[in-house]
């Protein structure tokens, strides 16, 4: 009993940070308002905050996680969360746009090292029919800034300044910074000493490149659509703008019961797991295109879509780390790492895919490039699944 509640104190705070790194990630969506203002720029430029953010997390992950894929990893979680805080507040501080710029990059390559780290610790502090669970516990923190983090970083911008937001998350940081210290163990098992042949290790191996590619396709599939999930609310499903808040919250609610559900069912036999969540995923998305015009049912729909939109997380990243500890045993930290980036490739992927299809036909056209993403993830972790039963 003792040892479940050090454990779980342990991916606590491990969230806490994760609550304050992913509210730093969308917060400039909400804030671009008053940055366009102060430094009198336009809609894209402004953009940067969020695209440089991401690609900084893309590229800057696996590279980092080659760097100090041997260093102790209470040192290295400490180490993140000093230049993350660093980051948020150099963007506080800053004089100019390029400065903020340049602080954003800050910050995105402490997310980015931060969360392949963080599910490689909150997988070791547990037992191993708790690994699934404990890295939801974990991405419950990115999920609870979605729902309060990011609105409230926006609301304390709005009653004041924007700096004042990234105060605000810097301070979180800290909380999360003095956490870590006090919960996490120095024992932690090492990594070995690598090189950037980590990521070509990891690469080369089949089931690796398959896992990350499902990964960015089927957590990917759900951007298609919530990219734009303001504009169907209000124009094809008639909810109006207050209406339209209230219900995001509550989209960040279901969000947050799926991770929970997804780590439960991913504990064991994460591969069948996972295709039942595609497959419902994939049901939600095409009912979706008959309900886009229904006011209620739509609405249902997109709650639905909530529901399934972190619940492959824990999975596809403990299937990653389990399959690294296989296959590319000196290089688990470096999978790890390159499964973040998948995430973020399926972000850009899903957003983009969209869009176009917006820019082409509109609104209606957005579930369909999910539908193709999903699909192709169903394919490629059923292949894999029927390669597992083979082997065994």
């Amino acid at each position: 009993m003792e040892d479940h509640k050090k454990q779980n104190m342990i991916l606590f705070a491990l969230a806490i940070s994760a609550f304050a790194i992913g509210s730093t990630e969308f917060i400039s969506v909400g804030l671009m308002p008053l940055l366009m203002k102060d430094f009198n720029i336009s809609v894209e430029l402004a953009g940067l905050t969020v695209s440089l953010y991401a690609l900084g997390i893309t590229i800057g992950a696996p590279i980092l996680a080659v760097l100090t894929n041997h260093w102790p990893k209470k040192r290295l979680l400490i180490l993140i969360m000093i230049v993350f805080i660093i980051g948020n507040i150099t963007v506080a501080t800053a004089p100019n746009f390029n400065v903020v710029l340049i602080g954003r990059v800050i910050s995105s390559l402490a997310h980015g090292l931060f969360m392949s780290i963080a599910s490689i610790i909150a997988a070791d502090v547990v037992e191993p029919s708790r690994r699934s669970s404990a890295i939801a516990v974990m991405f419950t923190g990115l999920t609870v800034a979605t729902v309060t983090g990011v609105p409230l970083g926006t609301f304390i911008g709005q009653i004041s300044t924007w700096h004042m937001s990234f105060y605000f998350i810097s301070l979180i940081g800290i909380i999360g910074l003095i956490v870590n210290w006090v919960t996490v163990p120095n024992d932690l098992p090492l990594g070995s000493k690598t090189s950037f042949m980590g990521v070509i290790n990891v690469l080369k191996s089949k089931t690796l490149r398959v896992a990350l590619i499902i990964t960015a396709l089927g957590y990917g599939a759900t951007f298609t659509v919530y990219t734009f999930i303001t504009p169907i609310l209000q124009s094809m499903m008639h909810w109006s703008a207050n209406s339209v808040v209230i219900i995001l919250v509550i989209y960040g609610v279901m969000v947050a019961v799926g991770n929970t559900i997804g780590g439960r069912l991913t504990n064991q036999n994460i591969l069948p797991a996972l295709i039942k969540m595609f497959i419902g995923l994939l049901i939600t998305l095409i009912l979706l295109l008959l309900f886009m015009n229904n006011h209620w049912l739509g609405l249902l729909n997109i709650m639905l879509l909530g529901l399934f939109a972190f619940m492959n997380v824990p999975g596809l990243q403990l299937y990653i780390v389990q399959m690294a500890e296989k296959y590319t045993p000196n290089d688990i930290s470096i999978a790890s790492a390159l499964n973040i980036s998948a995430f973020n490739i399926g972000i850009t992927l899903g957003s983009l895919l969209g869009g176009q299809g917006v820019a082409a036909v509109g609104l209606r056209v957005t579930p369909y490039f999910g539908i193709i993403m999903v699909l192709i993830s169903i394919l490629l972790t059923w292949m894999l699944n029927d390669k597992n039963k083979i082997k065994k």
